[in-house]
């Protein structure tokens, strides 16, 4: 498959892009300028806040899109790249899978949420359960729409537990926002990668799937385990969310003290993924960098 693939440079999509050369496929990279990416990359112009060039991008030869390069807190401009990106595949069947996120279920409880739960979305990605419904609606269109939903990314020192690796050098201590009882779900960025290719791949039209490959890792242990990769004993204390509201802003600590528990199990049953990387404690502690 020839994919354009919208945020390939980023964390999560250079792990994609990496991946859809590893299987075969050739990754179309869309870039804001003409610009040297390497010499058997290819790419197209275009801008997210630019509909005009987002439709443009989708020529005839391209068999599929993938959006990763999703906008915070900005639903005009998320909902004008989806019309526009989805516009050119109407009736031709082709794929567009749409990166959204586990956020969009708010607070679940102790209970593994799968992906027919309704969405109770907290402030910092409030609109995009919206954005959901227009792109499954797609389907209808004779689109290939499929919304995936990662958990909580890490790996490669990046992603969210990098952020916290940052923070307990910074204090001399692991941090987290919440009780110790706040869980996450979480998934490894290669094997999120692989999750992409699938859902390019074999998922149905108007999927809903979640990236989740463990499904409640308490933060108080990642925490723990940051302050060892940042070359502590690990000791981890709670971080009040009005002084990490100060410090990153009030939607994102929002965001780190939400307490989750989130079923991956859809994307096992139906497409075959096979999550296989380091769990993120033994990752962040014991070395194994995945």
């Amino acid at each position: 498959m020839k994919v354009l693939v919208l945020g390939s440079t980023g964390y999560i999509g250079s792990a994609v892009a990496r991946q859809l050369m590893a299987d075969g496929h050739q990754a179309v990279h869309l870039v804001k300028h003409a610009e040297r990416l390497g010499p058997d990359a290819a790419s197209r112009v275009g801008d997210l806040r630019d509909p005009a060039s987002l439709r443009a991008a989708v020529t005839d030869d391209i068999d599929a899109v993938l959006n990763l390069a999703t906008p915070t807190g900005e639903e005009t401009v998320d909902a004008a790249a989806v019309g526009a990106l989805t516009e050119g595949l109407r009736g031709t069947g082709r794929a567009f899978v749409y990166t959204s996120g586990v956020w969009v279920l708010g607070a679940t409880g102790d209970t593994a949420v799968g992906e027919d739960a309704a969405t109770d979305a907290i402030t910092i990605v409030g609109y995009r359960p919206r954005i959901e419904q227009r792109v499954l609606a797609a389907a209808a269109e004779d689109v290939r729409a499929v919304v995936l939903r990662p958990g909580i990314v890490y790996g490669h020192g990046g992603g969210i537990p990098g952020l916290m690796t940052g923070w307990a050098k910074e204090r001399g201590i692991g941090r987290y926002v919440g009780s110790p009882a706040t869980r996450w779900p979480m998934v490894h960025v290669d094997d999120l990668a692989e999750l992409f290719v699938l859902a390019l791949t074999r998922a149905e039209p108007g999927s809903v799937l979640h990236g989740v490959a463990h499904e409640a890792v308490p933060v108080a242990a990642l925490a723990a385990a940051a302050d060892v990769a940042a070359g502590g004993t690990g000791r981890a204390e709670p971080w009040p969310l009005d002084q990490a509201a100060e410090a990153v802003g009030a939607p994102f600590a929002e965001a780190l003290g939400l307490n989750q528990v989130v079923s991956g199990y859809r994307a096992v049953a139906e497409l075959g993924w096979r999550p296989s990387r380091p769990y993120v404690l033994d990752e962040l502690t014991g070395g194994n960098r995945g």
